[in-house]
């Protein structure tokens, strides 16, 4: 090697260390972040953000770190994590300046129509007006009878091929997979019957675990598009939303056409809304939203369902309490079905305050939500407590970590206490209870199909539990 390729390669060599001991220095030292504590490892890369989501650990790592640190915790070199009451309001209530982050990015790909993952607040608006109706309570008690049916086939599924223990959990994620079909596409899946999963639901559990840390690196999204997938095809599980899934979906929909016995599911009124605004709402969105149905649908039902069952059949003393309540509505004439397992009604269950605060408390300590809802602080700022939050910064709340707030749902927040749902302050818990998000982007399928299977289901088959 000459003498003057040396002095070029040491050069090179000098700014590249330079380069980085200015990179460090900055993001730990010199950054208008630096003063909020959190990880060192934090401060320099979201890598281990990345770490946490593929481990799983990200909602117990999170809820540690607030606990050394406070409601303020610096979780990335320009993201902070936060659940002191007053500012996560500031963040998530209605008129919120505060739009989403790149984190979305991977979740919507390049569908034009997604309400969960359109980062514009502005398209986001005229997106959910458009379909906002199919999604209301009364809209969807259109499918009541049809989800009854499947409860029914649930409890008889259970009842005759279950003698002994069994995994409850894959029971309920089998039924809440059959329970999105009926109301989407008039039909079943088959899954009760089948009695294990089948590709396309292990694909939407492989694809929600790839975007756990996916999300948080938007830019190996970004790699897979331009790079990878034109050389190679999909390699990136979070992307089936977008590849296999959507193709499942098709042929459903397909499918459905071609069926007779059609109720008034979510695939009528889609396309009643695609024929009333065919610019706003194409064919290809219809594909889209059902999609999202199918993918998100089936997964939050179920994890829902889990954690509910999980806390009543641990809790000896809530069991019988609810068991009661659900005797009390039998024994009053309430049920009038003369089906071999009764359900009871959406507005019947939805009279009973003790199952609703189960449902509540059971999604406070297990949202389906554990890593934070991101979102970008505008050009004004943000004032939090001591600390004066630049614009651009990302900042958001975890519904895992907000959940278990001392401040908001008392000294035992930690612990399953249905009857807290009735205390006085009462109305302070749901203004923070953010199991479907908050503000205007809070989930448009909060009413669907959670409440009323449920609802429902949950009471037939605790009462024989």
């Amino acid at each position: 090697m000459s003498s003057f390729t040396r002095v070029v390669a040491n050069q090179v060599l000098l700014l590249f260390i330079v380069i980085v001991c200015g990179y460090f220095l900055y993001y730990i030292l010199l950054s208008p972040l630096s003063p909020i504590p959190g990880p060192v490892v934090a401060k320099l890369t979201r890598l281990w953000l990345a770490f946490e989501g593929y481990r799983g650990t990200f909602h117990t790592t999170l809820l540690s770190l607030h606990d050394e640190y406070g409601d303020v915790v610096r979780v990335g070199p320009n993201e902070l994590s936060i659940v002191e009451p007053g500012t996560v309001k500031m963040i998530y209530g209605i008129g919120s300046k505060f739009s989403k982050s790149d984190w979305y990015e991977p979740s919507r790909g390049a569908r034009r129509f997604d309400l969960f993952a359109q980062q514009s607040e502005r398209i986001h608006r005229t997106q959910r007006r458009v379909v906002n109706n199919i999604y209301t309570t009364a809209s969807l008690r259109d499918s009541e009878s049809a989800m009854d049916v499947t409860i029914s086939r649930f409890m008889d599924v259970l009842e005759n091929r279950c003698r002994g223990p069994i995994d409850l959990g894959k029971w309920l994620q089998l039924f809440a997979f059959d329970v999105i079909g009926q109301i989407t596409f008039s039909r079943s899946f088959g899954l009760l019957e089948l009695g294990h999963e089948t590709p396309v639901l292990k694909a939407i559990f492989n694809a929600q675990k790839s975007a756990s840390w996916v999300n948080q690196i938007p830019w190996a999204y970004r790699i897979h598009e331009a790079v990878i997938r034109p050389l190679f095809g999909e390699r990136l599980a979070a992307t089936a939303r977008n590849g296999s899934i959507r193709s499942f979906v098709l042929d459903l929909i397909q499918a459905r056409n071609s069926q007779e016995n059609v109720h008034e599911d979510l695939m009528g009124k889609l396309e009643k809304v695609h024929k009333r605004h065919p610019a706003e709402f194409e064919k290809d969105d219809i594909v889209s939203m059902a999609a999202t149905n199918v993918f998100a649908g089936s997964d939050t039902t179920a994890i829902s369902m889990r954690a509910i069952f999980d806390y009543v059949l641990r809790d000896v003393r809530c069991k019988k309490t609810l068991v009661e309540e659900v005797d009390k509505v039998f024994s009053e004439n309430q049920i009038t079905s003369t089906a071999k397992y009764p359900v009871m009604s959406f507005a019947q269950a939805s009279r009973m305050p003790y199952l609703q605060a189960v449902m509540y408390e059971a999604m406070r300590l297990h949202p389906v939500v554990g890593q934070t809802l991101p979102r970008v602080v505008p050009p004004e700022g943000l004032l939090c407590g001591d600390f004066v939050v630049p614009k651009d910064t990302i900042v958001g709340t975890s519904p895992y970590v907000l959940g278990r707030s001392k401040k908001i749902f008392g000294p035992d927040a930690e612990k399953f206490r249905p009857e807290r749902w009735f205390d006085a302050h009462e109305g302070t818990m749901h203004r923070f209870w953010y199991a479907f998000g908050a503000g205007s982007r809070t989930c448009i399928g909060k009413s669907e199909p959670f409440s009323e299977a449920l609802n429902a289901s949950s009471l037939t088959l605790i009462s024989q539990t």
